[in-house]
């Protein structure tokens, strides 16, 4: 028996939760969500397929969590970029320079949202749903930050949409230029809306 099927046996079952999310966080990223099946989550975590089912009725039920963790990880990463500039126009442009960083990962596909929901369509609605909110939540935020900043109102959703259009564009063109690219332009509309150092 290999030494990864043995630990996840003896793992509670939060832990065994938390490694199947993990495992199917990184599969589907590298395969895509419908590549990735349960037997494969089974090799990969070493969680036996009984007790995945147990911790999993469905796939959408992992798929979801996948979701709500990436989410989760999105926000604390974003936040703390932004928490860490200078002032309310480098906070907004914190933004992009997360981005630049995210697209050079090795493990970089796109944004996993995105990919969810050209994969899926708005087939299943709890997945479309989750994507829904993950990116109203992201456009909330943004707003939040042009307000801080003393920006109009506009500014907001044109600032989500360059950061949304640099995410498609990395993962397609295979480089972190998308990021700079759109700072380029967001450092353009904010001294077009007053927004200054």
């Amino acid at each position: 028996m290999s030494e990864a099927k043995t630990e996840a046996r003896t793992v509670s079952d939060e832990a065994a939760r938390d490694l199947v999310i993990a495992t199917a966080d990184r599969l589907y990223n590298l395969r895509g969500i419908q590549a990735v099946g349960m037997d494969a989550l089974r090799d990969a975590s070493g969680v036996s397929l009984k007790r995945l089912y147990k911790l999993f009725p469905s796939k959408e039920i992992i798929v979801e969590e996948v979701l709500r963790s990436r989410h989760r990880r999105w926000t604390t990463s974003v936040s703390e970029a932004v928490a860490a500039a200078s002032s309310p126009r480098e906070q907004l442009l914190a933004i992009f320079d997360y981005l630049g960083e995210w697209f050079g990962e090795n493990d970089f596909r796109g944004c996993g949202f995105i990919n969810s929901f050209g994969e899926l369509g708005g087939t299943i609605e709890s997945l479309a749903g989750i994507v829904r909110d993950h990116k109203a939540d992201f456009q909330a935020y943004v707003a939040q930050l042009v307000e801080q900043a003393g920006g109009p109102a506009w500014l907001g959703p044109q600032l989500a949409i360059l950061a949304e259009g640099a995410q498609t564009t990395a993962a397609i063109a295979g480089t972190a230029q998308a990021a700079d690219d759109a700072r380029r332009a967001a450092q353009i509309l904010m001294d077009a809306a007053g927004i200054k150092g």
